[in-house]
Protein backbone atom coordinates (compact mmCIF):
# COMPACT_ATOMS: atom_id res chain seq x y z
CA UNK A 1 0.00 0.00 0.00
CA UNK A 2 1.25 3.47 -1.10
CA UNK A 3 1.74 6.62 1.01
CA UNK A 4 0.56 9.67 -0.69
CA UNK A 5 2.16 12.78 1.07
CA UNK A 6 -0.13 15.22 -0.84
CA UNK A 7 -2.47 16.76 1.94
CA UNK A 8 -0.79 17.86 5.04
CA UNK A 9 -2.51 17.72 8.02
CA UNK A 10 -2.22 19.32 11.69
CA UNK A 11 -0.49 18.02 14.52
CA UNK A 12 -3.11 19.03 17.40
CA UNK A 13 -3.41 18.42 20.79
CA UNK A 14 -6.68 16.63 22.67
CA UNK A 15 -7.65 18.67 25.61
CA UNK A 16 -10.30 18.18 28.34
CA UNK A 17 -13.18 20.91 28.07
CA UNK A 18 -15.97 20.79 30.77
CA UNK A 19 -15.47 16.81 30.61
CA UNK A 20 -15.78 16.68 26.84
CA UNK A 21 -13.13 16.04 24.11
CA UNK A 22 -11.82 18.85 22.57
CA UNK A 23 -9.12 19.41 19.88
CA UNK A 24 -6.52 22.59 20.02
CA UNK A 25 -5.65 23.38 16.35
CA UNK A 26 -2.11 24.97 15.78
CA UNK A 27 -2.97 27.01 19.46
CA UNK A 28 -5.40 28.55 17.39
CA UNK A 29 -8.57 27.45 18.24
CA UNK A 30 -9.82 24.99 20.39
CA UNK A 31 -13.01 23.06 19.06
CA UNK A 32 -15.28 19.90 19.95
CA UNK A 33 -14.62 16.91 18.69
CA UNK A 34 -17.17 14.84 16.16
CA UNK A 35 -17.50 12.69 18.85
CA UNK A 36 -18.65 15.46 21.59
CA UNK A 37 -21.26 17.09 19.34
CA UNK A 38 -22.64 13.24 18.32
CA UNK A 39 -22.73 13.09 22.59
CA UNK A 40 -24.30 16.13 23.06
CA UNK A 41 -27.15 15.75 20.36
CA UNK A 42 -28.16 12.00 20.90
CA UNK A 43 -31.62 11.67 20.75
CA UNK A 44 -33.78 10.93 24.08
CA UNK A 45 -34.43 7.29 22.59
CA UNK A 46 -31.18 6.54 21.66
CA UNK A 47 -30.29 7.63 25.60
CA UNK A 48 -33.50 5.11 27.23
CA UNK A 49 -32.21 2.16 25.36
CA UNK A 50 -28.30 2.74 26.56
CA UNK A 51 -29.94 3.13 30.11
CA UNK A 52 -32.42 0.32 29.32
CA UNK A 53 -29.69 -1.94 28.34
CA UNK A 54 -26.95 -1.22 31.22
CA UNK A 55 -29.99 -1.58 33.89
CA UNK A 56 -30.76 -4.79 32.30
CA UNK A 57 -27.34 -6.06 32.66
CA UNK A 58 -26.14 -4.69 35.96
CA UNK A 59 -23.99 -1.41 36.09
CA UNK A 60 -20.77 -3.72 37.30
CA UNK A 61 -21.65 -5.98 33.78
CA UNK A 62 -22.20 -3.34 31.66
CA UNK A 63 -19.16 -1.49 32.83
CA UNK A 64 -16.79 -4.55 32.14
CA UNK A 65 -18.37 -5.10 28.60
CA UNK A 66 -17.84 -1.25 27.53
CA UNK A 67 -14.58 -1.29 29.04
CA UNK A 68 -13.31 -4.77 27.48
CA UNK A 69 -14.94 -3.86 23.72
CA UNK A 70 -13.33 0.07 24.51
CA UNK A 71 -9.51 -2.19 24.80
CA UNK A 72 -10.22 -4.47 22.18
CA UNK A 73 -10.77 -1.36 19.81
CA UNK A 74 -7.53 0.13 21.07
CA UNK A 75 -5.21 -2.73 20.20
CA UNK A 76 -6.96 -3.48 17.02
CA UNK A 77 -6.42 -0.13 16.07
CA UNK A 78 -2.71 -0.01 17.11
CA UNK A 79 -2.19 -3.09 15.22
CA UNK A 80 -3.53 -1.81 11.94
CA UNK A 81 -2.17 1.57 12.29
CA UNK A 82 1.52 -0.28 12.45
CA UNK A 83 0.56 -2.57 9.38
CA UNK A 84 -0.24 0.05 7.18
CA UNK A 85 2.43 2.09 8.39
CA UNK A 86 4.69 -1.01 8.08
CA UNK A 87 6.12 -1.02 11.60
CA UNK A 88 6.04 -4.19 13.80
CA UNK A 89 4.33 -4.36 16.53
CA UNK A 90 2.67 -7.38 19.01
CA UNK A 91 0.60 -7.63 21.77
CA UNK A 92 0.65 -10.89 23.49
CA UNK A 93 -2.01 -10.42 26.26
CA UNK A 94 -5.42 -12.15 25.65
CA UNK A 95 -6.88 -8.35 24.17
CA UNK A 96 -4.16 -8.38 22.14
CA UNK A 97 -4.24 -11.90 20.89
CA UNK A 98 -8.14 -11.21 20.24
CA UNK A 99 -7.58 -7.77 18.57
CA UNK A 100 -4.74 -9.23 16.20
CA UNK A 101 -7.11 -11.42 15.04
CA UNK A 102 -9.90 -8.99 14.12
CA UNK A 103 -6.67 -7.13 12.22
CA UNK A 104 -5.73 -9.76 10.23
CA UNK A 105 -9.42 -9.99 9.27
CA UNK A 106 -9.59 -6.14 8.15
CA UNK A 107 -6.52 -6.66 6.43
CA UNK A 108 -7.92 -9.30 4.41
CA UNK A 109 -10.78 -8.63 3.62
CA UNK A 110 -11.11 -4.91 3.47
CA UNK A 111 -7.55 -3.29 3.44
CA UNK A 112 -7.13 -5.58 -0.02
CA UNK A 113 -8.81 -2.79 -1.43
CA UNK A 114 -7.26 0.20 -0.71
CA UNK A 115 -4.60 1.22 -3.50
CA UNK A 116 -3.27 4.31 -1.38
CA UNK A 117 -3.42 6.19 1.40
CA UNK A 118 -3.14 10.26 2.11
CA UNK A 119 -3.22 10.01 6.06
CA UNK A 120 -3.16 7.67 8.88
CA UNK A 121 -4.84 8.69 12.26
CA UNK A 122 -5.00 12.28 10.89
CA UNK A 123 -6.68 15.35 12.53
CA UNK A 124 -9.19 17.36 10.76
CA UNK A 125 -11.14 20.23 11.34
CA UNK A 126 -13.86 22.47 9.64
CA UNK A 127 -12.58 25.86 11.25
CA UNK A 128 -14.95 27.16 13.98
CA UNK A 129 -16.84 24.76 14.22
CA UNK A 130 -15.63 21.37 15.18
CA UNK A 131 -12.38 18.57 14.62
CA UNK A 132 -11.93 14.94 14.90
CA UNK A 133 -9.17 12.12 13.95
CA UNK A 134 -10.18 10.06 11.17
CA UNK A 135 -8.66 6.62 10.31
CA UNK A 136 -7.59 6.78 7.18
CA UNK A 137 -8.30 8.60 4.49
CA UNK A 138 -7.39 6.56 1.03
CA UNK A 139 -7.92 5.30 -2.24
CA UNK A 140 -10.98 2.86 -1.93
CA UNK A 141 -11.41 0.92 -5.05
CA UNK A 142 -9.95 3.89 -6.64
CA UNK A 143 -12.16 6.31 -5.23
CA UNK A 144 -11.49 8.58 -2.82
CA UNK A 145 -13.01 8.09 0.33
CA UNK A 146 -12.75 8.59 4.08
CA UNK A 147 -12.24 5.09 6.10
CA UNK A 148 -12.75 3.63 9.57
CA UNK A 149 -12.06 0.86 11.33
CA UNK A 150 -14.85 -0.69 14.16
CA UNK A 151 -14.43 -3.50 16.60
CA UNK A 152 -18.07 -4.53 17.37
CA UNK A 153 -19.17 -7.48 20.06
CA UNK A 154 -22.22 -8.50 17.51
CA UNK A 155 -22.46 -7.56 13.78
CA UNK A 156 -24.25 -4.71 13.03
CA UNK A 157 -27.47 -3.72 10.98
CA UNK A 158 -26.61 -0.97 8.61
CA UNK A 159 -29.58 1.02 10.80
CA UNK A 160 -27.77 0.56 13.71
CA UNK A 161 -24.31 2.50 12.79
CA UNK A 162 -25.63 6.12 11.73
CA UNK A 163 -23.58 7.60 14.23
CA UNK A 164 -20.55 6.06 12.69
CA UNK A 165 -21.92 7.32 9.10
CA UNK A 166 -22.48 10.84 10.71
CA UNK A 167 -18.74 11.26 12.08
CA UNK A 168 -17.42 9.92 8.17
CA UNK A 169 -19.49 12.68 7.07
CA UNK A 170 -18.03 15.11 9.30
CA UNK A 171 -14.82 14.42 8.58
CA UNK A 172 -15.32 14.44 4.74
CA UNK A 173 -16.89 17.38 4.61
CA UNK A 174 -13.99 19.20 6.93
CA UNK A 175 -11.14 17.63 4.33
CA UNK A 176 -13.35 19.37 1.85
CA UNK A 177 -13.23 22.90 3.27
CA UNK A 178 -9.48 22.89 4.21
CA UNK A 179 -7.97 21.11 1.28
CA UNK A 180 -10.13 21.65 -1.28
CA UNK A 181 -11.11 18.35 -2.53
CA UNK A 182 -14.63 16.30 -3.74
CA UNK A 183 -14.72 13.66 -1.20
CA UNK A 184 -17.86 11.32 -1.79
CA UNK A 185 -17.55 8.33 0.02
CA UNK A 186 -17.37 6.30 2.97
CA UNK A 187 -15.94 3.16 4.47
CA UNK A 188 -16.94 1.17 7.52
CA UNK A 189 -14.53 -1.74 8.32
CA UNK A 190 -15.74 -3.14 10.96
CA UNK A 191 -15.01 -7.02 12.63
CA UNK A 192 -16.20 -8.38 15.38
CA UNK A 193 -15.08 -10.23 18.57
CA UNK A 194 -15.48 -13.49 16.91
CA UNK A 195 -14.05 -12.57 13.64
CA UNK A 196 -17.24 -11.54 11.32
CA UNK A 197 -16.38 -9.20 9.00
CA UNK A 198 -18.67 -6.53 7.47
CA UNK A 199 -17.85 -3.42 5.10
CA UNK A 200 -20.19 -0.64 4.90
CA UNK A 201 -20.32 2.06 2.04
CA UNK A 202 -22.11 5.36 2.39
CA UNK A 203 -20.98 7.36 -1.44
CA UNK A 204 -23.74 8.80 -3.61
CA UNK A 205 -27.11 10.15 -2.33
CA UNK A 206 -26.79 8.15 1.04
CA UNK A 207 -23.51 10.27 1.95
CA UNK A 208 -24.47 13.76 0.99
CA UNK A 209 -28.41 12.70 3.08
CA UNK A 210 -25.43 12.25 6.24
CA UNK A 211 -23.77 15.46 5.58
CA UNK A 212 -27.10 17.25 6.13
CA UNK A 213 -27.85 15.30 8.64
CA UNK A 214 -24.07 15.98 10.59
CA UNK A 215 -24.97 19.90 10.16
CA UNK A 216 -28.10 19.81 11.64
CA UNK A 217 -26.74 18.01 14.41
CA UNK A 218 -24.06 21.00 15.00
CA UNK A 219 -26.32 23.43 14.43
CA UNK A 220 -28.11 21.79 17.70
CA UNK A 221 -25.10 21.68 19.47
CA UNK A 222 -24.23 25.49 19.03
CA UNK A 223 -27.70 26.49 19.90
CA UNK A 224 -27.96 24.36 22.73
CA UNK A 225 -24.56 25.73 24.04
CA UNK A 226 -26.01 29.05 23.32
CA UNK A 227 -28.77 28.77 25.21
CA UNK A 228 -27.17 27.07 28.30
CA UNK A 229 -24.86 30.50 28.14
CA UNK A 230 -28.09 32.81 27.91
CA UNK A 231 -29.26 30.89 30.81
CA UNK A 232 -26.11 31.42 32.83
CA UNK A 233 -25.89 35.20 32.33
CA UNK A 234 -29.91 35.83 33.45
CA UNK A 235 -29.01 33.63 36.78
CA UNK A 236 -25.66 35.72 37.20
CA UNK A 237 -27.51 38.93 36.52
CA UNK A 238 -30.49 37.74 38.56
CA UNK A 239 -28.24 36.63 41.34
CA UNK A 240 -26.25 40.16 41.29
CA UNK A 241 -29.55 42.11 41.45
CA UNK A 242 -30.61 40.25 44.46
CA UNK A 243 -27.37 41.25 46.40
CA UNK A 244 -28.03 44.87 45.78
CA UNK A 245 -31.47 44.66 47.27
Amino acid sequence: MKHNNKFIYPKTVRETIDGKRHYNINDKEKLPSVTTILSKTSPAEKEEGLRKWREKMGEETATRIVDEAAARGTAMHKILERYIGEEGYLDLTNVGKAAHNMAMKIIADGLCNISEYYGLESTLFYPGLYAGATDMIALHKNKMAIVDFKQTNKPKKREWIEDYCLQLAAYGMAHDYVYKTQINKAVIMMCSKDNYYQEFVIEGEEYRKYKHKWLERVNQYYEQKSKIRSDDGEIKQSSESNKKM
